[in-house]
């Protein structure tokens, strides 16, 4: 089965500094057929005008990704960190038993592109912890290049939760091709340019959800970044 999720079905919030599409319900946005895929809870992607952010706010137990695909997002937590995520970064914060933080972006002159992304874990009442890697365009490039598991094999976060993300850059003839349990659930981000997924043709903030799928292929790219999540059934 194959699932489309075209960019402009998403919910919108226009909040003047900050404008933000979700994937799934979310705040203001309820919709009961989009409640979320396996454990993924919230793809939201959000734009944030120049000198404006998120005050400081608390959360508990979520696992919480943040991919930056433009400009740049000042991080701020009760646990005393202090960070930029730039474009190729990958920061996950564990909410745990609670953290405060803040999200800011700091430029005069410039927006800030990022998807926040959470994720249920798979245990509750952990401490809070944060981790943050650089996966350059290079590692991307034709492939899907883990950014983020249960484990943090291959140099990638690791998550307290049954899932997995991948990124991937393609353009032209690049292709990838991953197998998939079909008693577990994938779910493709499309996040810039164009892509054909398993014979499906997006382009940027559309999406698929693919269950009971023995294999996914990513093919006929223009310009494409995706992410893809290995997700609990």
């Amino acid at each position: 089965m194959i699932t489309t999720r075209k960019s402009a079905e998403r919910g919108y919030a226009d909040h003047g500094w900050l404008k933000s599409r979700h994937t799934f319900s979310f705040a203001d946005y309820h919709d009961p057929r989009h409640m979320g895929v396996g454990n993924l809870r919230v793809i939201n992607e959000d734009r944030i005008a120049p000198g404006s952010g998120f005050g400081m706010h608390g959360h508990r137990d979520m696992e919480i990704v943040s991919y930056v695909l433009e400009g740049a997002l000042g991080h701020q937590d009760s646990l005393g960190n202090g960070a930029t995520i730039r474009p190729g970064d990958v920061q996950r914060m564990s909410a745990g038993r609670g953290i405060q933080h803040s999200e800011f972006n700091h430029a005069p002159g410039a927006e800030t592109h990022f998807l926040q992304i959470w994720i249920e874990p798979n245990v509750r009442g952990i401490d809070p912890g944060y981790e943050q890697i650089h996966v350059p365009d290079a590692d991307k490039r034709g492939r899907l290049r883990l950014v983020a598991s249960p484990d943090g094999r291959d140099g990638s976060v690791r998550l307290h939760a049954d899932a997995s993300m991948y990124a991937g850059r393609f353009d032209g003839a690049e292709e990838a091709r991953m197998a998939l349990d079909g008693e577990r659930n994938a779910y493709v981000q499309v996040l810039r340019g164009r892509l054909t997924v398993n014979g499906v043709a997006l382009e940027a903030g559309d999406a698929v959800w693919l269950k009971g799928e023995s294999e996914l292929v990513l093919e006929s790219g223009d310009d494409a970044e995706v992410i893809v999540f290995d997700l609990t059934a």
